[in-house]
């Protein structure tokens, strides 16, 4: 049978289909033969043909991989011998690849102790003192190790010996290649016995990688990796190594005559190791170094005649690839902003920044304005409170450089600052925005990478301004109708319709009258079916999803219905990834307006979202081959499987083994990540009509927690959450025990699976999602998350993990001693994550319940209000204070636990009081009249030293927010113990504040407050009606003052007009004509 095998092989590599689909016949045929195996060991060994010989074992490969337990033991025994044997006497290399992909397969199966002929063939070959036999065994050992390490971890420490010596064999790259190949498969799996010796291979390993960079950069490139799988392992293994690896990552990536793929993948490594071991990085003072070696690679000029990626005209904005070094230098400092404290990289990087943006060379200049805009992202606290006038005056005056790689790297930063740098960077609108329509009118249309980039920076601007956006409202939206009616460019109308939706999110109501004009412009791109308006299209769907939640539901919804049909109907004519997530939005933003015209809709949204989470399309799996060679195995693989498939029912799966990795297109992330958010909010919105949906979106969705992409993971979590608090929704409206039932068995499954995955969770932004997603289940379901008695102490111990850094995205098992004052902005806003839900637990259980947990996170959270900590962390921990406070006055034991509290509390609180930062001193003023609230009586004691602190704070207070508060804080004080406050003084003092400025949301507890006053002194209040009366009349009518205090402050007004009319008409009558209208309408209304 080999021979007619062989001739069947041999003819499915001839270039004539007729001959290859005759002989996919006939092998479908032979395979239905049991002696097919023994047949193909034959031609694996004897064709002279090296196709037919690697054919012979890709076929083989198939047969073990699906029916190794079906094929007889002799012929098993056979096969082991005959690959071995095959091994030993093959001279191609293409065919060596394949018989070690074959052996690869069956040590799955028949692990090396029931393969002692293995062991022994690797034991001789890779010690062989034959050059290239050493190569094939070392070949040999990486597929068998990497196919199924486990079963070879006895002889690991044997290996790690071999490797001792082979990384210091540099006339043989390719065994040292094939070496390192197999050290990144072995690190993962290293135990304490192996330490030592995979310590001691380091110096060695990287002397290897310099000479394979020599050798074969391709190689050496993916031979790296082994780097950033060190940098995952034990502490110990690399730690004292780890200046040795930066410096030789700093070589590589400033090597100028290497390829930018060797330079881009050590550049990577740094940025990686910054990442997981930022203390490590400060600690062993290598910050100044990586500097010192990225920075000219920051600003570098492109060679001659040549632009970088960025600045070609062509440029649409959507280069994303981190594919060259400039890139890679950014993203080190990007990634330094993010993990490291910002007090000490500001110290080693603005002289050299300062230095850049004056320098004679542009690129210099762009260098300097391109690490201004990557450090807003990570340092934003930092450059807000301590630098945001300079920064910006700078990035300003770079938008008129005479050179346009200048100016464009201006825009950029301009755009980072508007997105992360708010709310500060909006009050300077005043001079951006007149710079910014100045310099985009002044624009050449043709120039489309420059009109991208004026537009992202103008675009970010603007749309965090709020009402401060009117007064430009007329020119902007004349500009962009103007484009969208004159302009033949498809990539300037795109950009146009994203730049309304940035105005939208402003302007809000404002835009109404433009309404009708962009609707008409948009329902053209909205039904087009031509691909080369695809971009166009998707874009007006996010611009459509924007204008349905902020133009006012009475606008919106009549077009509702239509935006719906127009949805499905697309996704059911067009295949387009980004399509169809742009659809999952709107019907989301339709959701928030009118939930009822998506119900007779369900069915079909919510089958397209499932779909599109549990499809594998656009994830692509990269089969393990030679990087050498172009196999056979690579179709043949493909077409024998289907051969295979036919002959037996077995389902065909990959084989998890066989893949060297999986790359997923972004679009399908951003599908799968927009339909979990999609299906969590419009299942909130819809309530009772999800109902029916609900267990199988959630099943889809749960399985999304472990997704390799975090954006998609941190949704899912997003998800799950809402799922919950729609349920409980579901539970309220209709309170059954089935939806109670149901209730409890979802929190049952969704707070356990979040808690795990705060402490396990390697990256922060996932585990940030997951406290937010947390927090708001616990806002929404309060007592019903505590039910199971266990809840109480597993999420107050998480937070405590998460406010004394032990989970494991907080760069766990190095010294934390260190500047424990000091971390990145982003490691403290983990930290505010955790400790925003201390009040919400306060608020939900008894006080007596959670005072053995607040005992244990108090001390965490004032130890964050010292004077040498940040503004930030300051800020957040007296707010935090205050609103645990808040929670006291509302449930049982509340008074008790506060009481006891007090001498804890009211330094802190008191020392904030006095603070150099207004934040600070408006939560600790806050926190001063919840505790007054709170504890009562058990406080009066201290009402005067508090009175006097207030009164000291009023004297000099210039900043609105807080002096509401102060106002607020009196409230609660009388309110809490009306006879300890000398009303003749504070009264008065109180009155001469008002109207509140800022934080109108205290309009409820001041006026409230004065109605008490009212029925408790009311001579005092006559006294002071004409004060009374002129802060009602600010109140009544303002739509940013909830409809309640409204009523109390209409009832206020008609007790005076009744019962002392002559006092009030006065007060009236000294009012402007406005406001005695308002005062008018109010009492005849009531």
């Amino acid at each position: 049978m080999s021979a007619e095998l062989e001739q069947i092989l041999l003819q499915l590599t001839q270039p004539d289909n007729a001959a290859i689909q005759q002989a996919t016949v006939q092998l479908k045929q032979a395979f239905k033969n049991p002696a097919v195996i023994p047949a193909l060991c034959a031609v694996m060994s004897s064709s002279h043909h090296p196709q037919v010989r690697q054919s012979a074992a890709v076929m083989l490969r198939l047969k073990v991989k699906k029916h190794w337990k079906k094929i007889g033991l002799n012929d098993k025994e056979s096969l082991k011998t005959d690959v071995l044997q095959a091994f030993m006497q093959e001279t191609e290399h293409a065919v060596q690849h394949s018989l070690s992909q074959l052996c690869a397969v069956m040590v799955k199966h028949e692990t090396p102790d029931r393969w002692p002929a293995l062991l022994q063939f690797l034991n001789q070959s890779t010690k062989s003192s034959n050059p290239h036999d050493r190569q094939v065994g070392l070949l040999l050992l990486n597929k068998v190790i990497d196919s199924n390490p486990e079963p070879f971890k006895p002889h690991f420490c044997q290996v790690l010996q071999l490797f001792s010596a082979v990384l210091q064999d540099h006339n043989n790259p390719t065994a040292v290649y094939y070496c390192i190949l197999t050290l990144t498969v072995i690190i993962a799996y290293t135990g304490s016995e192996e330490m030592n010796l995979m310590r001691s291979i380091i110096p060695s390993l990287i002397v290897a990688l310099k000479h394979l960079i020599k050798a074969n950069q391709d190689q050496a490139s993916e031979a790296m990796e082994v780097l950033n799988e060190l940098m995952e392992s034990e502490v110990s293994i690399i730690v004292h190594h780890v200046a040795d690896v930066v410096h030789f990552c700093l070589e590589v990536g400033s090597d100028i005559t290497l390829g930018n793929l060797v330079r881009v993948k050590a550049l990577s490594s740094i940025a990686f190791l910054i990442k997981l071991k930022s203390k490590t990085v400060l600690k062993q003072k290598l910050m100044n170094p990586i500097l010192q070696a990225i920075f000219p690679i920051l600003t570098a000029a492109p060679p001659p005649g040549e632009q970088d990626p960025e600045d070609n005209e062509d440029d649409s904005g959507d280069c994303t690839e981190n594919d060259n070094p400039k890139h890679c230098a950014a993203q080190i400092i990007d990634t330094m902003a993010l993990h490291m404290p910002p007090e000490k990289l500001f110290q080693q990087l603005m002289p050299r920044i300062e230095t850049c943006l004056v320098h004679e060379n542009p690129y210099e200049r762009k260098g300097g304005l391109m690490c201004l805009a990557v450090l807003a992202e990570g340092c934003a606290d930092h450059i807000r409170t301590k630098m945001l006038s300079s920064v910006l005056q700078t990035v300003c005056c770079s938008l008129s450089d005479s050179d346009q790689v200048v100016r464009c790297a201006g825009l950029f930063a301009l755009g980072q600052f508007s997105e992360h740098l708010q709310p500060e960077v909006s009050k300077y609108y005043a001079d951006l925005m007149p710079l910014l329509l100045g310099y985009l009118s002044s624009l050449n249309q043709a120039k489309i990478g420059h009109v991208t980039k004026a537009f992202y920076a103008l675009e970010n601007f603007m749309e965090n301004l709020g009402s401060d956006i009117e007064p430009y409202l007329p020119t902007l939206m004349d500009t962009m109708l103007s484009a969208l009616n004159n302009t033949e460019n498809f990539k300037i109308k795109e950009l146009t319709v994203s730049a309304i939706g940035a105005i939208a999110n402003a302007a809000k109501e404002l835009l109404v009258p433009y309404f009708p004009p962009v609707i008409e412009s948009l329902k053209g791109f909205l039904t087009t079916t031509t691909e080369d308006m695809r971009a166009l299209q998707t874009q007006s769907f996010d611009t459509l999803s924007v204008l349905a939640r902020t133009i006012g539901k009475d606008v919106f919804s009549p077009l509702a219905a239509e935006c719906i049909h127009l949805g499905l109907n697309l996704t059911d004519t067009i295949d387009d990834p980004d399509l169809r997530r742009c659809t999952y939005s709107l019907y989301s933003a339709v959701s928030t307006v009118t939930p009822d015209c998506l119900t007779p809709h369900l069915t079909a949204i919510t089958t397209v979202m499932l779909l599109a989470l549990k499809s594998n399309e656009g994830i692509t799996a990269h089969l393990e081959q030679d990087k050498t060679f172009v196999l056979l195995d690579d179709d043949e693989d493909d077409k024998e499987q289907n051969v295979d498939a036919d002959l037996t029912e077995d389902e065909v799966e990959m084989d998890v083994h066989d893949v060297a990795g999986f790359s997923v297109e972004n679009s399908y992330i951003d599908e799968k990540e927009d339909a979990c958010d999609a299906l969590g909010e419009i299942a909130f919105n819809t309530g009772a009509a999800f109902h029916p949906f609900l267990e199988s979106s959630f099943q889809q969705v749960y399985k999304m927690r472990d997704f390799p992409h975090e954006d998609v993971r941190r949704a899912a979590f997003g998800a799950m959450g809402q799922f919950c608090r729609a349920q409980h929704k579901v539970w309220k409206e209709n309170p059954t025990d089935d939806n109670h039932h149901a209730l409890l068995k979802l929190l049952d499954i969704v707070l356990p699976c979040f808690v795990e995955t705060i402490q396990t969770e390697n990256e922060r932004q996932v585990v940030m999602g997951v406290l937010e997603s947390l927090n708001n289940v616990i806002k929404s379901c309060k007592e019903e998350v505590f039910i199971n008695p266990l809840r109480l102490k597993e999420i107050s111990f998480v937070i405590r993990d998460v406010l004394k850094k032990k989970t494991v995205c907080q760069d766990v098992g190095e010294d934390d001693a260190d500047d424990e004052d000091q971390q990145a902005e982003y490691d403290a806003m983990l930290q505010e994550f955790a400790g925003e839900g201390i009040p919400l637990l306060a608020a939900s259980v008894p006080a007596g319940n959670f005072a053995p947990f607040l005992d244990d996170l108090l001390p965490l959270i004032i130890s964050k209000a010292k004077s040498s900590c940040t503004v930030a962390d300051r800020s957040f921990a007296v707010g935090v204070i205050g609103e645990i406070l808040q929670a006291l006055v509302r449930v049982s034991g509340g008074r008790e636990v506060a009481g006891r509290l007090s001498n804890r509390l009211l330094p802190v609180l008191v020392a904030g009081v006095k603070d150099g930062d207004p934040e600070v001193r408006n939560n600790s003023v806050f926190g001063l009249g919840c505790l007054a609230e709170a504890a009562g009586p058990i406080i009066v004691s201290d009402y005067p030293m508090m009175l006097s602190v207030f009164s000291n704070l009023l004297i000099k207070e210039s900043d609105s927010r807080v002096i509401d508060n102060l106002c607020a804080a009196l409230s609660r004080m009388i309110m809490s113990n009306v006879n300890a406050v000398p009303l003749e003084q504070v009264v008065p003092a109180l009155l001469a504040c008002l109207p509140l400025k800022e934080d109108l949301e205290e309009n409820k507890t001041v006026f409230i407050c004065l109605a008490m006053l009212y029925t408790h002194s009311p001579a005092l209040m006559v006294k002071l009606m004409k004060q009374v009366v002129a802060a009602c009349s600010y109140v009544l009518g303002n739509k940013n003052v909830d409809e309640d205090t409204q009523k109390t402050v209409a009832v206020l007004i008609k007790e005076f007009s009744q019962h002392h009319s002559e006092d009030f008409q006065s007060a009236v009558m000294s009012l402007p004509g406005e406001q005695q209208s308002k005062l008018s309408v109010a009492i005849s209304a009531s």
